[in-house]
């Protein structure tokens, strides 16, 4: 089912509209998710990392997070994570529709089917909320979320956050008093000035907000995948196997604090370097295109260096692409998959032929 949304731009449909993995590296990626989603209920791991998680992270502490994404490089050596996308957009394609999602054991329904069952019955009046929201780019997939919502006889806001208002009794959008956000803002945290009024609704329980504090203190913020590398912390939490199987799969990530600088810049081509704190490619510098400059100016307490996994490649019309595939969970369900193509150092949509893809999973790759 295709819906029409106008007067902002699209998401971009890649010029090859399906990309082919093995069921092998499919169902290892679901399986890491899954692990990850079950590590956010393991009480040594809470434990373990306490100290990090803020005051706001004890909202919804049931609560599945709303389309968190896992983001994979496929490799000779089987699929490495990227990065855990707190509310991963990419699914709808402008006058596209829907992503085209492969036919998986896993699914039984259709994917408009699935979204609608990440949104509680009791979500009848819903805020879908993002920073100067319709200057955003992910606009358009907005409001094909609310429009679909509207289809199961939601009422739906597409709103920035002084489009709602802090009543004693709760919050309001147009006079009308929300039962939940589907939040896509990326102060997660809720710490910014602009989201003051919301953090106060969700600590009182006045409203739903979803993805979730919680949610990203546990697993998307990438300090948690520098806990995971520390020695002895997931060795506290779960199985020997476990642990090797996240590894596996996580590639080696540590704070630059942490590191000697001289040491660490000899090596910097080695290594990706992000801030801690932000998604989509924001920041993103590989250490081999760096300059001295630049190494010198970076944060070291807000900067992780992460092992370099060079992204797959795919060749269309003798032109190669960089290939990732992001698999978006709703606690252990498995709602899509999408991949995504692009040139260029970091994931981005500037060159033609770029922008997302179906994912197809075959026996014989």
């Amino acid at each position: 089912m295709g819906i029409p949304i106008y007067g902002a731009q699209m998401n971009t449909l890649a010029a090859l509209q399906e990309v082919a993995i093995s069921y092998v590296n499919f169902q290892k990626m679901l399986e890491f998710s899954r692990h990850m989603i079950d590590l956010k209920k393991n009480s040594a791991y809470l434990q373990a990392i306490q100290a990090d998680i803020p005051e706001t992270a004890d909202a919804m502490h049931d609560e599945a997070s709303i389309l968190m994404g896992f983001d994979f490089h496929l490799t000779d050596e089987g699929p490495k994570l990227i990065e855990i996308n707190n509310n991963a957009g990419g699914l709808y394609i402008g006058d596209a529709g829907w992503m085209a999602q492969d036919k998986l054991s896993v699914w039984t329904d259709e994917l408009e089917t699935r979204i609608l069952s990440m949104f509680p019955d009791s979500w009848q009046n819903i805020a879908i909320m993002d920073e100067d929201v319709t200057a955003q780019y992910m606009y358009p997939e907005m409001q094909a979320y609310a429009e679909l919502l509207r289809q199961d006889a939601r009422q739906v806001f597409v709103v920035s956050p002084d489009d709602i208002e802090l009543r004693v009794d709760g919050l309001y959008v147009e006079n009308q008093r929300l039962d939940a956000i589907y939040n896509r803002h990326t102060d997660f945290y809720l710490d910014t000035p602009e989201l003051s009024h919301i953090r106060d609704a969700l600590m009182v329980s006045q409203v739903k907000l979803n993805p979730h504090p919680r949610s990203y203190a546990l697993l998307g913020h990438k300090a948690r995948m520098v806990d995971w590398w520390r020695t002895g912390l997931l060795e506290s939490c779960v199985s020997n196997e476990q642990v090797d199987m996240i590894r596996q799969l996580v590639p080696k990530i540590h704070l630059m604090r942490e590191w000697d600088k001289d040491e660490l810049w000899a090596s910097r081509k080695k290594w990706v370097f992000k801030p801690s704190a932000r998604h989509g490619g924001k920041g993103v510098v590989l250490g081999k295109a760096m300059s001295r400059k630049r190494f010198a100016s970076l944060d070291l307490d807000d900067t992780v260096v992460q092992q370099l996994v060079p992204a797959s490649v795919v060749s269309h019309k003798d032109v190669d692409y960089k290939f990732d595939v992001r698999l978006y969970m709703h606690g252990e369900h498995l709602i899509a998959m999408a991949g995504r193509l692009w040139r260029g150092q970091v994931t981005n949509f500037r060159e033609e032929g770029s922008g997302w893809t179906k994912i197809c999973v075959q026996d014989s790759l």
